[in-house]
């Protein structure tokens, strides 16, 4: 594959973030269109970085970051969800959209923006704060690690959403969803009496839908087990921007979970 090849491969990827960052496709094609210039102008802007992608994104973000572009970069009618984006500062757009959306490493992202991972991090958490003021909502927590459960709590609050309650068992979850129904779960599956987090959440998503993240020092037993569609799965020990992170994708996507029928064995 030559390199103008690798780079049109890319193209629909880069279309796709320069609209979610600007708002509207238009905008974000012309951005995507003053990238290509500068490309063609001089094509080596892409031969540095880790790979071609992160180099392309990266030329675009300098192009997209220059004040004479940016102004006009959010004009017109915004979706709901471009909305919610339009609030947030342009630094933490990008973070948060070149993890969640465009799924680069921390180390790619932070490469991208020009900044170094504890910079990237920031941003990220930023936007998590930025986002819950417009989608703040109930939590319920499933972990038996009083410590961990103590750092995820403190974690889901600093964004601006409220906790509900931590359960330690799959009892426990049961009854505290039932007195509050929560929009967001985060779930260990190894629970303190030996019962499944995996159980308790398929179980509460017979009732109501809402999305899922499972954060596990075991994530086999995620992907062995009878599990829901969609839920995201984050391993321990985890690192409380990725966590945000993956909080702030699941609620600006939607991202709800419900339970998928068991497949009949061979």
């Amino acid at each position: 594959m030559t390199a103008s090849q690798e780079i049109a491969s890319f193209l629909p990827l880069l279309r796709r973030y320069a609209r979610a960052l600007t708002g509207n496709q238009t905008s974000g094609d012309a951005y995507v269109e003053a990238t290509i210039q500068a490309l063609i102008a001089d094509p080596a802007l892409v031969r540095t970085g880790p790979s071609t992608r992160v180099a392309l994104y990266r030329l675009f973000t300098s192009i997209w970051n220059s004040v004479s572009l940016n102004v006009r970069g959010l004009g017109g009618t915004l979706l709901p969800a471009d909305q919610h984006l339009s609030h947030i500062t342009p630094r933490s757009r990008q973070a948060f959209l070149l993890v969640a959306l465009e799924r680069f490493s921390e180390a790619d992202a932070a490469y991208v923006l020009g900044v170094e991972v504890p910079a990237l991090r920031a941003f990220v958490e930023q936007s998590g704060r930025e986002l819950a003021a417009e989608i703040a909502t109930d939590v319920l927590i499933i972990e038996d690690e009083a410590l961990i459960a103590k750092d995820l709590e403190g974690l889901v609050e600093s964004l601006g959403h409220k906790v509900i309650g931590v359960a330690r068992t799959h009892a426990e979850a049961i009854r505290l969803a039932g007195i509050n129904r929560p929009g967001l779960i985060l779930a260990d599956i190894q629970l303190a009496d030996g019962s499944s987090g995996l159980d308790a959440v398929n179980e509460l998503l017979r009732s109501f839908e809402a999305p899922v993240i499972f954060i596990t020092a075991y994530p086999e037993r995620y992907l062995t087990g009878h599990r829901p569609e969609p839920a995201f799965l984050i391993a321990k020990p985890f690192q409380p921007a990725t966590v945000s992170a993956v909080i702030s994708q699941a609620l600006f996507f939607d991202r709800k979970a419900s339970l998928m029928p068991r497949r009949a064995s061979a």
